[in-house]
């Protein structure tokens, strides 16, 4: 089962049960991090997003069968009062549930369906290399993004391809490193490349420590505009088939000769840190 299937079907059978960002990446084996962006990245929606809209959907459901009041089912879809399961009701829908729970029919809303998913949407992605990797200090230019907004990373890049001789003497892979993510789908990008470990931060520029440890190596090879498809199937497919668990550290991409900056064509290298054994691919 993909990470998508498990997150889609755990919001299902939370409904009616309390739960939160923390609960569904526990029961899905992933960060919330990780989580959001997957489901952000294949849906569209953040998954608090989509629980809120399965629970008002389901809550609609139940108020044009006509036998409950609104305040059981806003009780039992974890509302804490009428009048709060009401304002949200409202939002979403733009009607009352009295007047849903009145007319008996769904017909006019908008309901959010359980989401079902395209297994056979995934490009091919082969199977990861295991490698371990000593502690590294990245320098670069940074920026705060959103699994929304990530229009910011091109310009970083721009901007640090013009200065990056103030980090390494000699040339060397870049790296754009994914760091201080929380579960609301925040985190800083760092486009940069490795220093030693006395160099000083260069004047509007920033850092990041990657710590030593196992990460799965995956690769995209093509052009860089594809690379979201090649991370989608990596987070989905990939990696759950794999049989390795994550630990908590950066992930980051790898650019070095097999990568031309001119055209943005070329072999990437995404790096997840993991921990376990592969399975035989």
């Amino acid at each position: 089962m993909s990470l998508i299937a498990k997150i889609i079907w755990q919001v299902e059978m939370q409904l009616q049960r309390p739960t939160s960002l923390d609960d569904l990446a526990d029961r899905c084996a992933v960060s919330p991090f990780h989580m959001a962006r997957v489901f952000r990245m294949a849906t569209g929606h953040a998954p608090m997003t989509y629980l809120r809209a399965r629970r008002l959907s389901h809550a609609a459901g139940l108020l044009a069968q006509g036998d409950r009041d609104v305040l059981q089912i806003a009780l039992d879809l974890q509302y804490g009062s009428h009048a709060a399961f009401t304002r949200a009701f409202v939002s979403y829908f733009g009607v009352n549930p009295r007047d849903v729970r009145k007319v008996r029919s769904t017909e006019n809303l908008q309901l959010m369906e359980p989401l079902k998913m395209d297994n056979t949407a995934f490009v091919d992605v082969s199977p990861p290399k295991l490698a371990n990797m000593d502690a590294m200090r990245v320098i670069g230019v940074s920026a705060q993004c959103t699994f929304e907004d990530t229009s910011a990373i091109p310009g970083l890049w721009q901007q640090f391809n013009a200065r990056e001789d103030e980090v390494a003497a000699a040339p060397g892979p870049a790296f754009g490193v994914c760091c201080d993510a929380d579960g609301a789908g925040r985190f800083r990008y760092v486009a940069g490349m490795q220093a030693d470990r006395d160099q000083s931060v260069p004047k509007g520029m920033d850092e990041v420590q990657i710590p030593a440890g196992q990460y799965a190596v995956f690769q995209h090879v093509g052009h860089v505009a594809d690379m979201p498809k090649t991370v989608h199937a990596i987070w989905n497919k990939a990696l759950p088939e794999s049989g390795l668990s994550l630990r908590p550290a950066p992930d980051f991409e790898r650019y070095d000769q097999r990568f031309d900056v001119e055209t943005g064509r070329g072999t990437v290298e995404i790096w997840i840190p993991v921990m376990g054994t592969a399975r035989p691919s």
